[in-house]
């Protein structure tokens, strides 16, 4: 039996996730207080920038409205998503998760970006203090090599934060879950996904979980060699296990089907319980009968 690797199971979870039911918040213990808003990245200072010359750049820097990726050209990645974010003294303050709590200033326009990446012992009130700005500016199109090896991590990044708001903000269910899925994963614009648009899923969220691992070029480029294997094999799973109609696409209505509403469980008088060891007794000759069937 193959096995996945983590990223390919966290995009599998992604297509297989379970409802979010009405009554089941009422199970779960409500927390003391809501967690504060996140300031978001003002939208003029997302997207990528660069270090160095748009004919040679030194690092990439993408942006996005909670999380910042800096990606230089001969060193390990930095994936910051905020836990925490406020607006302070003129800066955009990023806090990331993990023991560390990584911390990120922006500050700028939509021509000219400042970050800095403080001391974990400088206090929050005394930031920047004095940390080093670097300074990066926007590019009329990224280097091919940068974004043939960043561009499908980068634009999972921010269908990531879609998807976040979509699944499990304020109102979230699951036909909008579901919905919004399709939507970031649909490439063709028909409103359903293919085998390829479900690796592409895969892939992306590959280079993501690489780039939170501080990877280098090198190790982003061997995660979505993995990416692309683990990528087409659940993209065929997901097709054979969800595709109902058979059309080798997958629309919401399928990725939902018996997730978002438990209306055909009302059952129908009339008949007697059934012996379920019998009935399992059956599924096992079924198995058997196909399994002959196909084997080589």
């Amino acid at each position: 039996m193959m096995r996945l690797p983590a990223a390919g199971l966290l995009a599998l979870a992604l297509l297989s996730a379970p409802p979010l039911l009405p009554g089941a918040a009422k199970a779960q213990p409500q927390p003391a207080a809501p967690p504060p808003p996140l300031a978001a990245v003002p939208p003029a200072l997302r997207g990528p920038w660069f270090a160095g010359g748009c004919a040679s750049p030194t690092a990439m820097l993408h942006v996005t409205a909670r999380a910042v990726a800096r990606l230089p050209a001969d060193g390990p990645a930095r994936l910051i998503r905020f836990a925490e974010s406020r607006a302070q003294a003129g800066w955009t303050v990023g806090t990331g998760r993990g023991a560390e709590a990584p911390r990120i200033l922006l500050r700028g326009d939509a021509t000219a970006l400042q970050t800095a990446e403080p001391d974990a012992k400088l206090r929050d009130d005394r930031l920047p203090g004095d940390t080093p700005l670097a300074a990066w500016s926007r590019c009329a199109a990224p280097p091919p090599a940068l974004a043939a090896l960043h561009g499908e991590g980068l634009a999972m990044l921010g269908a990531l934060e879609v998807l976040e708001a979509a699944c499990g903000g304020p109102g979230a269910g699951s036909a909008g879950c579901l919905a919004a899925l399709v939507a970031e994963g649909d490439v063709s614009g028909d409103g359903l996904l293919s085998v390829a648009e479900i690796a592409r899923l895969v892939r992306g969220m590959t280079w993501v979980m690489a780039a939170a691992e501080d990877a280098s070029p090198e190790g982003v480029l061997a995660a979505g060699g993995g990416g692309l294997l683990a990528g087409v094999a659940i993209g065929r799973f997901a097709m054979e296990s969800l595709d109902y109609d058979g059309d080798g696409r997958l629309s919401a209505a399928e990725l939902g089907q018996d997730r978002t509403a438990l209306t055909r469980s009302l059952g129908a008088e009339g008949g007697r319980p059934l012996r379920l060891e019998g009935v399992q007794e059956g599924i096992g000759l079924l198995r058997g009968l196909l399994d002959g069937v196909t084997a080589p």
